[in-house]
């Protein structure tokens, strides 16, 4: 399970460093193969190879004929790239990817459980801080699923 923010440079190459508390996780469950996507939060979405390969696989499925799966396909199959992490548990993020996010030196890796999500630095703490200040938890409404959720 990936958890937890990291703050991390980009080199001059465009490459992230995972940090080492990750880096065995990944190479075991996914032999070092990675995939890359935009996400429409204006993130960069990064999983194991693996885990990709369900999702994809789900999206795929989708009716092409509805234009909001079809626009759900081309954000994250369109976009979606392979990357290897490198001997120094590094991975490549494309110049594209990268412009996409506004990821330029600093960034955010946010683990979200099975995925990190990759966000510049100071976008990440500008909208955590901005989700933090709406959350009303008095007024909040919660799906039926988390109702019986305890923290």
């Amino acid at each position: 399970m990936f958890r937890g923010v990291t703050s991390l440079n980009l080199d001059a190459k465009g490459r992230m460093a995972i940090p080492a508390r990750y880096r065995e996780l990944l190479q075991s469950s996914s032999n070092a193969q990675h995939v890359v996507t935009a996400d429409k939060d204006r993130c960069l979405l990064l999983y194991p190879a693996p885990e990709w390969l369900v999702i994809e696989e789900r999206l795929r499925n989708l009716p092409t004929f509805n234009e909001q799966t079809r626009n759900l396909q081309r954000l994250y199959i369109g976009h979606a790239q392979d990357v290897e992490m490198d001997t120094q548990g590094r991975i490549l993020l494309s110049a594209e990817l990268r412009s996409f996010a506004g990821l330029e030196r600093r960034v955010a890796l946010v683990g979200q459980g099975r995925r990190f999500e990759v966000w510049d630095e100071e976008t990440w703490n500008r909208k955590r801080d901005d989700w933090l200040d709406r959350v009303d938890l008095g007024q909040m409404q919660l799906p039926a699923e988390l109702a019986s959720l305890s923290i």
